[in-house]
This record gives structure tokens, C-alpha cells and sequence, in this order.
């Protein structure tokens, strides 16, 4: 099987799973799935946060997201338990549909890393 296989299937599971767990089926997009990680990685679910908080949490996710790929390296929790990432390396130029390839595939490897799929 193909990578790109791979990834679009796991990618399909893995909507289908979140979108029934948290939107009654509807079909969540890929910037709602990068906030769900923000908010697992920040670990404060039964709150509401507030617009500026929320894309914080886009960015704890998204420094999350491509840690393992060597882009950012996890620094320290603040007084408030926001973690915080320094960058290692630049990330390249990539076009849209790039980015977003490169986006869901760690996506999936978060959510096989954390056993939610295989």
C-alpha cells in the first residue's frame, strides 16, 4: 500500500471517530482537529476559552504536532500550565496542499502515538 493510501485512510478513520465524538457525526475539519489537540496537550477540558486562548491552543498543538519531525522542542509549562516550544529548525516552504499533507500526517501519528487509532 501506498503511503498516500495509508494516510488518507487513517485520516478518514480517524474524522469519522472524533466527528461521532464530538460534533453528533458532522464532519470535523482539520483546524477544529488541531484545536482538539491543543486542548489534550493542555489538559484543561471543562472550560471555555476565550479567542485569543483558542488560537494559543492552535499553536500549543501545531508545536505539538510537528515536534517529532524536529521543527520545535518542548520548553517549559508557564505558571498557568501553557506549554511552551522553542523552535529547532525553520519549516520550509510549502505550498497549501503541502501543509496540509504534512499537517494530517501528524495528526495521525499523534492520535496512533496516543493508541486512539491504529
Amino acid at each position: 500500500m501506498s503511503r498516500d493510501f495509508v494516510l488518507k485512510e487513517r485520516w478518514d478513520v480517524l474524522v469519522e471517530k472524533l466527528s461521532a465524538q464530538f460534533s453528533d457525526g458532522d464532519p470535523l475539519e482539520l483546524d477544529t482537529i488541531i484545536y482538539l489537540v491543543g486542548v489534550q496537550e493542555l489538559g484543561q477540558y471543562h472550560r471555555t476559552f476565550k479567542k485569543d486562548e483558542k488560537l494559543g491552543l492552535m499553536h500549543i498543538a501545531i508545536c505539538r504536532l510537528l515536534e517529532p519531525y524536529g521543527y520545535y522542542e518542548f520548553d517549559f509549562f508557564d505558571e498557568d500550565g501553557w506549554p511552551h516550544y522553542t523552535i529547532k529548525e525553520e519549516l520550509p516552504m510549502l505550498k497549501s496542499g503541502e501543509q496540509t499533507v504534512l499537517m494530517k500526517e501528524a495528526i495521525v501519528d499523534y492520535f496512533v502515538d496516543n493508541g486512539y487509532i491504529s
